[in-house]
């Protein structure tokens, strides 16, 4: 019975153990998870900061100013969601490791108890005479040999439970270095938090203040916006117009339609675009240098007016003067163009799939040319006025937008 019980108690230790253990792993990589995550940001809030500097003496206009602003606040707000995160469960592994600790601290108390009592008895029978008189004062020589298998069992649970205490101080030790460890980690997080809410609260000021002198004439740059927005739709209008006539020129003498809206694709072009699919997620930026995203995909509201939204059909990234566009798989370029008010532009198919690179101010590639992953298209176009070099980078199915998010590696 007495041994049932322990054998029961034992198994609970076992799936308590398991149990903790999981949970302890699941921790570790949320906690990986966090910090890749966190230091992604730290180095786009680093190019944020760069190009800002490299850009202090252009005078930018008030609709790019609080764009700037906008995305730098998003950028830190998340950084110190991330944060927090970080330190609350790094508190939470110290609240386990305390608990540990104290569990840990009344097994060896125990333990240490157990022993003393232990060496106690021993010592009150530790001469041979007695060990001989115990042996000797056995009815038959199965008892004897019994008595024997005690004296070595005895002698045995003893050296075990001198061990179990060596091995529990260890363990207790090695969680004490760690709850260390753990208590400087929250620290240093703590106080980088510190750090980065006088951040986020000085780029709250400086986009509040610019704000009030917007709030001035706030009409005049809502119709600026609603402009903007215009152009975007007509250009993007050219796009799927020039998109439209490569698809139709591939279907031409085919059994299907000229109105169709997919490419007609030889088998080299089901291959490509099925090795373009293969690899979604993990395709490279379609820029040669460290970059960040101004202007994410989809429909977002304006940072100026809530009320306007603005809509999106690819991404804008943010990039330093002289950053090459280079295309994101092997492919064909199908046309280099350029359209009214805007920079020139290239877009390269990769089977039923394209990628469009706008607004760029040096050319290297012409229609016809076939391309491979990371070859350089063009270079970025630098706005003389304002500082700012942006690339427009665009994915789609045939005419149907795909957010670049969803393609690009860690985008």
């Amino acid at each position: 019975m007495i041994k049932h019980i322990n054998s029961h108690k034992s198994l609970i230790l076992i799936i308590a153990l398991l149990c903790s253990s999981m949970v302890f792993a699941q921790n570790g990589n949320k906690r990986k998870e966090l910090e890749t995550r966190r230091k992604e940001i730290l180095r786009e809030i680093q190019e944020i900061n760069k190009l800002r500097s490299e850009n202090k003496s252009k005078e930018k206009s008030e609709l790019s100013q609080i764009e700037e602003y906008s995305y730098k606040i998003s950028v830190l707000d998340n950084l110190i969601k991330i944060t927090n995160q970080q330190a609350n469960l790094i508190n939470r592994e110290i609240n386990n490791n305390q608990k540990k600790i104290t569990g840990l601290r009344d097994e060896l108390r125990q333990l240490k108890e157990d022993y003393a009592a232990m060496v106690v008895k021993s010592y009150k029978s530790k001469n041979q005479h007695s060990r001989i008189m115990f042996l000797l004062s056995s009815n038959d020589f199965k008892q004897a040999y019994k008595r024997l298998q005690y004296i070595k069992q005895y002698a045995n649970h003893q050296k075990e439970q001198g061990e179990a205490i060596k091995n529990k101080t260890l363990e207790l030790q090695a969680l004490n270095k760690d709850l260390l460890k753990q208590q400087e980690e929250k620290k240093v997080l703590v106080a980088e938090n510190r750090s980065n809410q006088k951040s986020l609260q000085a780029e709250r000021k400086l986009h509040e203040e610019l704000m009030i002198s917007i709030r001035k004439d706030f009409s005049k740059y809502t119709a600026q916006i609603r402009k903007k927005q215009r152009e975007a739709e007509r250009i993007d209008r050219e796009i799927d117009k020039i998109i439209s006539a490569a698809i139709a020129n591939s279907n031409k003498g085919k059994a299907s339609s000229t109105s169709s809206k997919s490419f007609s694709l030889t088998p080299e072009d089901k291959a490509l675009a099925s090795n373009f699919l293969s690899n979604k997620g993990k395709l490279p930026w379609p820029v040669d240098k460290k970059m960040y995203i101004k202007t994410r995909f989809g429909t977002q509201p304006s940072s100026i007016d809530r009320n306007v939204t603005i809509k999106s059909s690819g991404v804008r990234i943010a990039v330093p003067k002289g950053a090459k566009a280079r295309s994101v798989f092997d492919g064909e370029v199908i046309a280099v163009f350029k359209t009214k008010n805007s920079s020139p532009g290239v877009i390269v198919r990769h089977g039923s799939y394209v990628t469009t690179y706008k607004n760029l101010s040096k050319i290297y590639v012409k229609q016809g040319d076939k391309v491979k992953t990371k070859q350089a298209l063009g270079e970025v176009f630098t706005n003389t006025s304002n500082g700012e070099t942006l690339l427009w980078f665009r994915i789609s199915k045939g005419v149907a937008k795909e957010n670049p998010a969803n393609w690009i590696y860690k985008m």
